[in-house]
């Protein structure tokens, strides 16, 4: 199958495609000889879907490269139940850093009650306040958490 085809299969752009095949997540086909179009199987489709499901579960490119090399290891899952559980502890603390930046939000939200006039405005003095809860509000909305991008 052709890549649009594969991609609409999927779910996913054809960009996105062409992407993981040059981060090396997903071998590049085989060119048919009359066309030069990329001919995709069985293979590739059973791989895009692997990396769309730990993309959904918010693995790094990293962590999928070390799953689908961990299917050809003999040696049983121990290294796969390591990083499930490595990832499992970040996505925790993300999920810390996330309810602590809803909480805060909350506390901001009640400093302006009621239609006020723009120079009374209670979010606004709060946001032009001195705070050292930007570090963690940046983080937050970049996904780096823990040094672990996302």
């Amino acid at each position: 199958m052709k890549i649009g085809e594969i991609a609409g299969q999927i779910g996913c752009s054809v960009e996105t495609i062409r992407f993981y095949e040059k981060e090396g997540l997903l071998q590049k086909p085989l060119r048919n000889t009359e066309n030069n179009y990329r001919h995709y199987d069985q293979m590739h489709l059973d791989r895009l879907r692997f990396i769309r499901r730990c993309r959904s579960l918010g693995m790094t490119h990293e962590e999928i490269r070390t799953l689908l090399g961990a299917k050809n290891n003999p040696d049983g899952c121990h290294a796969i139940n390591d990083l499930v559980d490595i990832h499992l502890q970040h996505v925790q603390h993300r999920i810390q850093e996330i309810q602590a930046l809803e909480q805060e939000l909350l506390l901001l939200r009640q400093q302006c009650q009621g239609s006020s006039e723009i120079e009374k405005c209670g979010i606004l003095k709060e946001l032009e306040r001195e705070t050292d809860h930007v570090a963690t509000a940046d983080a937050v909305h970049s996904g780096q958490i823990c040094g672990h991008k996302h």
